[in-house]
């Protein structure tokens, strides 16, 4: 279980690295969509795993091999963002957030049940 401390730095990184990311989105994406869903936090602050939704899905693959290529660099902008702030800027793990397919996958399931109407 995360404590108040990491949830508040993880939302305080998303944050800071939506910024970033918004700067020059081309950079970082390329012609896809990037969203950053959530970020969670090691209990020592030196790890944060960042998960992201990307759009179309079939550009994901191809936008994690840039994010990981530029991991030096985005945390070079978080470090003058929040250096002040915190003793250790943490390394960036990037993971794809797949709930929103997941979610889509169960309600076609739903919607193409062949349920038969009640016999009253």
């Amino acid at each position: 279980m995360e404590s108040k401390r990491q949830i508040k730095y993880g939302k305080q990184l998303q944050k800071d690295l939506a910024g970033i990311f918004q700067q020059d989105p081309t950079h970082y994406f390329g012609s896809s969509l990037g969203t950053i869903t959530e970020v969670n936090v090691s209990p020592d602050l030196s790890l944060a795993r960042v998960y992201l939704s990307i759009f179309p899905i079939n550009k994901a693959e191809e936008v994690f091999n840039n994010l990981d290529n530029i991991k030096s660099e985005i945390r070079l902008k978080l470090g003058k963002k929040i250096g002040s702030q915190v003793r250790i800027i943490p390394e960036l793990a990037f993971f794809h957030d797949d709930t929103e397919e997941k979610a889509s996958k169960i309600d076609n399931l739903i919607n193409n049940l062949n349920i038969p109407p009640s016999e009253e």
